[in-house]
């Protein structure tokens, strides 16, 4: 094999209350996709950040081709030839796609030059870009490919990768996959995380895993099953959530001719949507990101009202009703954004429960805020679903997103919705956690909620849903039972082709 172009030895770096990662040494060789695994709070992210120069060890080195490599920044990671493509993308939608990658360089070329080379690059890598076109007009699946040429146009030896594929359509991630193939024959190196287990065994030579911040195994994923990769990242078995057949009772939740114009000016309106929700039934609704779930959830919660349309909870109209009221009546709601949206970053966990649940577990009595129900819902979700936190005066930005992410579901479905509204809610979540999390739901949806989730995770809506359907720059397809679907055909729902013949399945 010869040297290894990059090698890890003994990295470790210790915040206040936990060690992120604890002599953590491995070898990324040339030419190789290698992944890094690890359930939430493993260490993944702190080790990338000590390889791009985000963040400085604490002990232990590393070397690049030999030579020592120790980052102090970025810009020295990416002079050194690392490169890295964030989970969350950093553009600025009112600018186009050149301007917004010549910020990310050092020695931008003119802008003429720097559009014919954007037209070049993307075309070789089969990642089509029109340089010209402002970014807030793109798609989600468009967006990564500005970071990915963004990082190209480094010519870099080491990609790194953090959750590539969360806002692809099938169809695009395999257009993805074939170009990461075309750069390791080309010599790069990959360093790929991922919770998406078949995509590492179908992609990377090597995986590296972490767990608890050190590292415990190396193996060959294609030699693996995803069951096996899973339980050598949390060192136990766990099981798969089990969707029972459940008797549906009447339709709860009924949402008809909803429109509603866009807050901003690159969001999506949404255009007559329509749909309803039985009693025990999960309704899963997919989609690239930016084709209007962010604007769904906004209506259906009541932080945006006006529009035009229904939505009857039980027969009873919530279109003008605020968030506070949907909730009193038993509307709730889980956003994507963690931090910010569904909690506030630097209230403890105990204030981020008293927030939501204050009416329904009857947090407030003559004005008065009962600070011990809250202190004591937040306890209750933090066992329930095992959020690992010191405790509940923690804040909530303190969480690693998993953990967070498993505090704010549990939040939700502990206060006994009658409808529950979730928007990815197994984003960026282990396979241990986002097991958990999908049977809580199934199980909410067996005692008689009516469940939509909507999702980026084609895997995740067909293991949970009973019926599906696809939003499509602001409009729902028409949703179809789950039994029977294929991938292709979800991915056709996906990109718009609502009423075509192929969506159609037979028997």
């Amino acid at each position: 094999m010869g040297d290894p172009l990059l090698r890890i030895s003994g990295l470790t770096k210790a915040y206040p209350g936990v060690v992120a990662n604890d002599d953590v040494s491995f070898d990324i060789g040339e030419a190789e996709v290698h992944a890094l695994l690890g359930e939430n709070g493993a260490g993944k992210s702190t080790l990338v950040k000590m390889i791009y120069g985000l963040v400085k060890p604490d002990k232990g080195g590393m070397t690049l081709r030999g030579a020592p490599f120790t980052p102090p920044e970025p810009r020295a990671a990416r002079a050194a030839g690392v490169a890295m493509v964030f989970q969350h993308f950093s553009l600025f939608d009112a600018l186009n796609v050149a301007e917004n990658i010549a910020l990310g360089m050092e020695n931008p070329p003119k802008q003429r030059d720097l559009a014919a080379r954007i037209r070049e690059v993307s075309e070789t890598y089969g990642l089509p870009l029109d340089p010209m076109k402002i970014v807030g007009d793109l798609s989600a699946g468009e967006r990564q490919r500005v970071e990915i040429i963004r990082c190209l146009l480094q010519d870099p030896k080491l990609l790194i990768m953090d959750e590539p594929t969360s806002v692809l359509t099938p169809q695009e991630v395999e257009i993805l996959f074939q170009t990461l193939r075309k750069l390791k024959a080309e010599g790069t190196s990959i360093l790929y995380i991922s919770h998406k287990l078949e995509e590492i065994r179908a992609l990377c030579d090597t995986a590296t895993i972490l767990r608890l911040g050190k590292k415990v195994d190396t193996c060959t994923p294609a030699e693996k099953t995803a069951r096996e990769l899973a339980t050598m990242m949390v060192g136990a078995s766990f099981e798969t959530p089990a969707k029972a057949a459940r008797e549906l009772g009447p339709v709860v939740l009924e949402v008809a001719d909803l429109s509603m114009k866009a807050p901003t000016e690159f969001g999506t309106s949404l255009k007559n949507v329509s749909f309803q929700v039985k009693a025990g039934e999960v309704l899963g609704l997919g989609g690239v990101a930016g084709n209007g779930q962010d604007e769904l959830i906004l209506a259906l919660s009541g932080e945006r009202t006006g529009g035009t349309g229904k939505v009857m909870l039980k027969g009873r109209d919530l279109g003008q009703e605020g968030p506070v009221a949907r909730r009193a009546a038993g509307l709730l709601t889980a956003p994507e954004e963690r931090l910010g949206h569904a909690a506030a970053p630097d209230m403890s966990l105990t204030e981020n429960a008293f927030l939501t649940a204050k009416t329904r577990k009857g947090m407030v009595k003559n004005g008065f805020l009962d600070w011990g129900k809250a202190r004591g819902f937040a306890e209750e979700v933090i066992k329930a679903f095992d959020v690992r936190t010191p405790g509940t005066e923690n804040a909530a930005r303190s969480l690693s997103g998993g953990n967070l992410q498993k505090f704010v579901i549990g939040r939700e479905v502990l206060q006994g919705p009658e409808v529950l509204v979730v928007n990815q809610p197994t984003w960026g979540v282990d396979a241990a956690a986002a097991a958990a999390i999908r049977q809580a739901l199934l199980d909410l949806a067996a005692g008689g909620a009516a469940i939509v989730v909507i999702s980026q995770d084609l895997d995740e809506l067909m293991e949970v849903s009973d019926r599906f359907g696809a939003l499509n720059e602001g409009r729902l397809s028409e949703i179809r039972p789950v039994d029977g679907l294929t991938v292709e055909q979800i991915g056709l729902m996906m990109g718009g082709a609502h009423d075509m013949e192929v969506a159609h399945v037979d028997g």
